[in-house]
């Protein structure tokens, strides 16, 4: 029993901190990234199982394999999402490339080839496993895994003020919001945030630690006093594109 706790303690922390372990949606097992692979974790044998080797993470034409920095498993376990080429937006390492592990084929496949790179956030695969919504640059994104169709649901993330599916500074250091968007249960619409910053000043921090001499980094926040950006939910239909704002308070 102290063994199982002892294990689980584990699992739970370096499942907070490094995102390296996916469960399992249908048995007693867990993914985990070593060393740059994959594997499974049988439970309670704890039996494990090579996944995808580094030879299988090498993509085509390619000879280094990918680095996983995370991993999310489909509903049906046939697909994995992997984070990779991470990048840091503010505190935390949010935005980079996702490719696609089928694993039963075992192939893989970059989303988003025509966005810049390591510029992909929160990729989520939709209930019914066909297509993969993302956010770039501001706007949200989903691709049909079959076609590789890629189809913008937002475009007003490009003038820079208005941020559709994740959040400025202020919202991310005060209220710990990253994340925005969320598929429906049925697959065929996507809720999300958007941010308006059009009325928030740039405060110019100091960067004094990179290089020699120092750099002005002008950053969208909001003074003691002020209001912090605008925000409201929104509802987008993936097929016709048609966006709905929800009535909510502010």
């Amino acid at each position: 029993m102290k063994r199982i706790l002892f294990l689980l303690l584990i699992l739970l922390v370096e499942t907070l901190s490094a995102q390296r372990i996916q469960w399992s949606n249908s048995k007693d097992a867990y993914y985990r990234i070593e060393g740059g692979e994959i594997f499974i974790y049988e439970l309670p044998s704890n039996q494990k199982t090579v996944l995808a080797d580094k030879s299988i993470l090498t993509p085509k034409n390619e000879t280094e394999p990918i680095a996983p920095k995370s991993i999310v498993l489909s509903k049906s376990e046939n697909q994995l999402l992997i984070f990779t080429n991470t990048q840091k937006v503010w505190r935390y390492e949010t935005r980079g490339d996702y490719w696609v592990f089928n694993l039963k084929t075992k192939t893989l496949k970059k989303l988003g080839k025509n966005r810049p790179v390591a510029s992909l956030m929160f990729a989520k695969f939709s209930p019914d496993e066909k297509h993969v919504a993302y956010v770039s640059d501001r706007n949200i994104y989903i691709e049909n895994l079959s076609t590789g169709t890629i189809r913008a649901l937002t475009q007003t993330g490009s003038n820079k003020k208005l941020i559709n599916g994740t959040f400025d500074w202020a919202y991310e250091e005060e209220f710990d919001c990253r994340d925005g968007f969320r598929w429906s249960p049925d697959g065929k619409s996507i809720a999300f945030w958007q941010i308006d910053a059009t009325d928030i000043k740039y405060f110019n921090m100091i960067n004094n630690t990179d290089d020699i001499y120092s750099q002005t980094i002008p950053i969208e926040y909001p003074k003691v006093g002020e209001k912090p950006s605008k925000c409201r939910v929104g509802v987008v239909n993936i097929f016709t594109g048609k966006q709905t704002w929800l009535n909510i308070p502010g």
